[in-house]
């Protein structure tokens, strides 16, 4: 890594370091510490998911007319804002204005490091550039998560008040760092998008919709977020504590056999996936989740006990751990090497978009996973598969660097027929 990348992903690492301080207590801070109750706390959620929706739909144009750093350094600087407000507020609608803010700031950040990864990276080597921001934001959320829960007291707000604090300041050095950093001009694949004139032409979404490769990947996008991130703290927990009778510290359990998965795994799993076309290791993941869904619905079954029930549980969150380091390399470099020139941060902007959208409405399968396990657990085994067959599909419109980068570079040193590449060239 350069120097420039090195301080991206230190600054990344803090970040995700702050955030893990403050989100797996929010909803006690808001609903007990603060006595507003359940629906304020709720109510907090969805104005946090408000502001990153609102907010990302115009990030990418500002990315791409005025440059990554000063996004980023913005929106650290209304995260720290909203973060520290939050911490203060004792009130139902400070608390809420504080989320939207956080939630926006957050969310903006997201495709602005992206971009700045992007700027510092080659399409060869983005696969391990983004791999490594993976490792290091889920071992500064796990971090920041263990020493948080060692600080909070609910019996004493300014316990809290103290995280919100660090939180803040967390955002604020990934300002500080992020102004020192001096990036290359970006390096994107040329022709992109179809030589068309109607679909290259203009500075807005209608190009990008005009992508067909580009808007497969959102859709293909859509689905992995639903089937697993959105999933995560709501229809599979609720499906864990009703049908398979799973105590809170077992999904506690859980959890950290996810962030565990991804931090032993990611690096021996980036060896195994950078020469690999990347349309097929997504294909991988669906199967890999299909096989999780399969364990998850064993442990509502009943058979073999308590314990039995409570390890394939466990199994569940570490298969999907598996697969989220076998995506963290593969999805958000394909978004970047899909973007022509110039549109990098709209494409990164959109992405992140669809996320947002997955993530809120990954609530949606609490019903079914509380109500109707069985159904909830065959729905999900569906979209797994559907993971598979979106992915293969999307790999017949990829060109060969952008499905297989790695290996396209080395047919090119090797004197392979040329592919249009267009290096980094610093200013």
């Amino acid at each position: 890594m350069g120097a420039a990348m090195r301080r991206i992903q230190a600054g990344n690492a803090l970040t995700a370091f702050g955030i893990g301080f403050t989100v797996p207590f929010l909803y006690i801070y808001v609903a007990q510490v603060r006595g507003l109750g359940s629906m304020a706390a709720t109510s907090a959620f969805v104005a946090f998911a408000l502001g990153a929706l609102v907010a990302l739909p115009f990030t990418g144009r500002v990315i791409d007319r005025r440059g990554p750093v000063p996004v980023v350094m913005g929106a650290a600087v209304t995260a720290s804002a909203g973060a520290l407000a939050l911490g203060l507020s004792t009130g139902i609608v400070p608390i809420l204005l504080s989320a939207l803010a956080l939630g926006a700031g957050q969310a903006v950040m997201q495709p602005a490091l992206a971009t700045m990864i992007v700027w510092c990276s080659t399409p060869s080597t983005r696969t391990r550039a983004f791999a490594l921001q993976f490792f290091m934001q889920n071992l500064g959320l796990g971090i920041g998560g263990l020493l948080g829960g060692q600080i909070v007291d609910e019996n004493r707000p300014g316990s809290f008040t103290l995280l919100f604090g660090i939180e803040a300041v967390m955002f604020l050095v990934l300002a500080g760092v992020v102004a020192t950093v001096r990036l290359p001009h970006v390096p994107a694949i040329k022709d992109a998008l179809p030589k068309d004139p109607a679909q290259t032409g203009g500075s807005g979404w209608k190009p990008l919709l005009q992508h067909k490769a580009m808007v497969q990947l959102c859709v293909l996008g859509f689905v992995v977020f639903f089937a697993c991130y959105g999933q995560f703290e709501s229809g599979l927990a609720a499906f864990g504590t009703e049908a398979a009778g799973i105590s809170p510290s077992t999904l506690g359990f859980a959890l950290a056999a996810n962030t565990g998965a991804i931090v032993v795994a990611q690096f021996v799993v980036l060896k195994l996936v950078e020469k690999r076309r990347r349309s097929r290791v997504i294909a991988l993941v669906g199967l890999i989740w299909t096989a999780a869904w399969l364990i998850a619905g064993f442990s509502g079954l009943g058979h073999g006990g308590a314990m039995m029930a409570a390890a394939a549980f466990i199994t569940t969150y570490a298969l999907f751990g598996i697969g989220e380091a076998m995506l963290s390399p593969t999805l958000a470099p394909l978004v970047a090497d899909l973007a022509p020139e110039g549109s990098v941060g709209r494409y990164n902007s959109a992405f992140a978009l669809v996320k947002q959208m997955a993530l809120a409405l990954g609530p949606l399968g609490v019903p079914l996973g509380a109500g109707v396990p069985m159904l909830y657990i065959a729905v999900f085994v569906l979209v797994s598969l559907g993971i598979v067959g979106l992915a293969l599909r999307l790999g017949k419109g990829l060109t060969p660097m952008q499905d297989n980068p790695v290996v396209a570079s080395r047919v090119v040193a090797q004197g392979g027929p040329a592919v249009a590449v267009k290096e980094p060239v610093h200013a």
